[in-house]
């Protein structure tokens, strides 16, 4: 039942953060806004996990934390967010979807034998990215788009290396991580010369409460729990849902308008998402 939970939150609140993003930079700095929601989403959540009775972590699970809070939150996020100042919604979470094809090539490092299926997979999800780029709005943006598989490929080896690495238990993992990401993101904003804005419209303070509270404290702290009980390729399935949501929430909140060759990268991509995620392969990765 937990398992089905934390699903549920990450496919589709995590689906819905996309559009949260877009909303949230119409007043505030992309990697501000990423400061501000993980720095007070970790401090909250960092306390109340004190009030509960967890310890403070060791020096060696905070050093395990920084490098997951600087891979996820911070480059992860913090690159999507700086993208989506040129691209739709609907478009990043589509590029985000192709995580669970980097997770099987990156978890091979760990010594998970890549299966003809995944290879498959990878294949596929490889040609879902070459259909994204020849039409719509990636076409010819090759900044963005590279960005945003940086991004993915960031996201997905933090993903995949924390399973490996000493963190604080329970919860606390998550807190410590979007502490740090947010810490990272704070000194980033200042050195790309980022400041508050003077007028915040209601739509985006709404948008930040939304990342706060759902985005963070909730479906990010939900992922974590699925990395340290499943494995890591099926905790990322909700990258297999989170295109369609975004999709379907752009198009009615905010009108978005998908080109046709977007809708077939998206079918390529899903499909090369599913190759990997449905392969038989008894490892635990």
């Amino acid at each position: 039942m937990w398992v089905a939970l934390a699903l549920f939150c990450t496919y589709f609140i995590w689906g819905s953060t996309y559009l949260a993003v877009k909303f949230g930079i119409e007043s505030f700095p992309p990697f501000l806004m990423g400061a501000i929601r993980f720095s007070i989403a970790g401090s909250v959540l960092y306390v109340a996990m004190r009030l509960l009775g967890a310890p403070n972590p060791t020096w060696q699970e905070w050093r395990g934390a920084a490098i997951v809070g600087l891979l996820l939150p911070a480059i992860g996020h913090g690159t999507v967010c700086y993208v989506q100042q040129t691209v739709s919604s609907s478009l990043a979470a589509l590029s985000i979807a192709t995580a669970p094809i980097w997770m099987a090539i990156f978890s091979s490092i760990w010594g998970h034998h890549i299966t003809r299926q995944e290879w498959l997979g990878i294949a596929v999800g490889l040609v879902g990215i070459m259909l994204l780029n020849m039409g719509g709005a990636l076409h010819g943006d090759y900044v963005s788009a590279l960005l945003l598989i940086f991004a993915a490929a960031s996201w997905s080896f933090g993903s995949v290396w924390g399973k490996h690495l000493t963190q604080p238990k329970g919860l606390m993992a998550a807190a410590a991580q979007m502490i740090v990401g947010g810490a990272v993101l704070i000194v980033w904003s200042k050195l790309t010369g980022e400041a508050l804005p003077t007028q915040i419209s209601q739509k985006s303070l709404g948008a930040m409460v939304f990342l706060i509270v759902l985005g963070s404290l909730v479906a990010y702290s939900a992922y974590q729990w699925l990395l340290k009980n499943v494995r890591p390729l099926v905790a990322s399935s909700n990258t297999f849902v989170n295109p369609i949501v975004a999709f379907a929430v752009g198009i009615w909140l905010d009108n978005e308008n998908v080109a046709k060759n977007e809708y077939v990268a998206l079918a390529v991509i899903l499909v090369g998402v599913l190759l990997v995620l449905t392969s038989e392969n008894k490892e635990v990765i």
